[in-house]
């Protein structure tokens, strides 16, 4: 892989601000110009590349994709194994998948999906890049004689199903005990969809599991 642009850079740079400042803000009450202050650079810079607060929108949709994907770590595709699998569910149901990109902003982008056409593709692009990566994880093992699952698409959509499900109810949960117990339960019930126990999972070494709590 080649070393990025200047201005890839830049853009990257100003994505991260963007959600930054967002995050603390809230999108609403963000604009280009509080953006560039907290820069310390000159609006138009930021407009060079990005020329509406709607274009900057849409890049930062497109990190959220790049960084979830991270989960899916297998370089070759025909290569997935117990192990691969068993860290995408242990990452899915864990506190570094939920802080991976802030709620609020998650689920404001999430409400503009149904006034604008464009943010409502690239949340499809998102949901189903998830699916179809853990999907062909299953199908992998599948074929290995790892695992037996009957529908690898269907056990997949429905492992995000309850992806989504969890994680908005335990945003409503302050009680870091309730918190970690409800997320536990869930990811059980995602090991029941494979049709394996997580206590055999649990005999198969994890990768690494990596933590971000914004789009890097």
């Amino acid at each position: 892989m080649g070393r990025k642009s200047l201005k890839e850079v830049r853009q990257q740079e100003i994505i991260k601000m963007f959600y930054e400042v967002a995050k603390k803000e809230g999108y609403e009450n963000t604009s280009i110009a509080k953006i560039a202050k907290v820069m310390d650079i000159n609006p138009s810079l930021i407009l060079h590349y990005f020329e509406t607060k709607e274009d900057l929108t849409y890049a930062l949709i497109d990190h959220i994709l790049e960084s979830y994907l991270l989960i899916f770590t297998i370089k070759d595709k025909e290569q997935a194994t117990l192990a691969n699998l068993r860290h995408t569910i242990e990452m899915l149901f864990s506190k570094e998948w939920n802080l991976l990109f802030d709620d609020g902003l998650f689920y404001t982008f999430y409400a503009l999906a149904f006034r604008e056409e464009k943010i409502k593709v690239k949340y499809k692009i998102i949901l189903d890049s998830l699916r179809h990566g853990l999907a062909a994880i299953i199908e992998q093992c599948n074929e290995k004689g790892l695992t037996s699952v009957k529908s690898p698409q269907t056990a997949a959509d429905f492992i995000f199903v309850l992806v989504d499900g969890a994680y908005f109810y335990l945003s409503l949960e302050n009680d870091i005990e309730a918190y970690t117990e409800r997320l536990n339960y869930y990811k059980q019930k995602a090991y029941e969809i494979l049709e394996i126990s997580e206590l055999a999972f649990l005999q198969v070494p994890a990768q690494g599991i990596y933590s971000n709590k914004h789009p890097e």
